[in-house]
């Protein structure tokens, strides 16, 4: 009992560290918006992010209403990143992760970014994805907070579920062929999508990263701008 009160209290303190660090449906529908720069785009009507998970492993809670802009929430826009179909665009500056469409299309969505000084730039590839992924904190996250070492010794880290930071899917990036500590991941927070919050990866709501996940392959080319 002690033990399991003990790991409680270091759940519940990892996640407030990590909070200043990042049965849902489309109807196929769209409607007509602007964007910030007034050109034309594509809303995605239908996709509920208030609405729970029911069809996961584990539980995915709805956002709080109101607590996701609309820019945030799942586009579809004109392709102006440049690139082919199939890459994934992170423009940090932004808050905004484009997957290219064939058809000069992308799909945005909204983002958290690490903080200045953690955050990570340039060419990668999607080297692995997993569902629901176990999480080891890097040294460097350890020597920050002490407290997130006995996750860092445990054989295989943290299980995922619905107490693991990485949410429910994660991308992670390589470069010639090793991993760079960087994900693509999941989480709840929607106060933590377009804010530099993160510890150095890229997070998005778990409802988003699903779809992310769905759609892209192992070898996706990601830009991170």
């Amino acid at each position: 009992m002690t033990m399991r009160l003990e790991r409680r209290a270091l759940l519940g303190i990892m996640a407030a560290s990590l909070l200043p660090l990042a049965g849902c449906t489309t109807t196929g529908t769209r409607r007509s918006t602007k964007t910030e720069s007034g050109r034309a785009s594509e809303t995605l009507v239908g996709i509920d992010y208030v609405q729970p998970l029911y069809n996961e492993p584990y539980f995915v809670p709805g956002i709080r209403p109101g607590t996701l802009p609309e820019k945030f929430q799942r586009h579809v826009v004109a392709n102006a990143t440049g690139y082919p179909p199939g890459t994934i665009v992170v423009n940090t500056s932004k808050f905004f992760l484009y997957l290219v469409q064939p058809g000069g299309k992308a799909i945005r969505y909204g983002i958290g970014i690490g903080r200045d000084g953690f955050g990570w730039k340039g060419e990668a590839v999607v080297g692995a994805k997993r569902e629901w992924p176990n999480w080891r904190p890097p040294n460097e996250m350890v020597q920050r907070d002490p407290h997130l070492q006995p996750f860092a010794n445990e054989p295989g880290g943290l299980p995922g579920g619905t107490n693991n930071p990485i949410g429910a899917r994660a991308l992670y990036l390589y470069q010639n062929g090793r991993d760079t500590l960087y994900r693509i991941h999941g989480a709840t927070e929607a106060e933590s999508i377009g804010a530099a919050v993160t510890s150095g990866c890229v997070r998005m709501l778990n409802v988003d990263v699903i779809d992310l996940y769905n759609r892209v392959p192992i070898g996706a080319k990601v830009i991170v701008l």
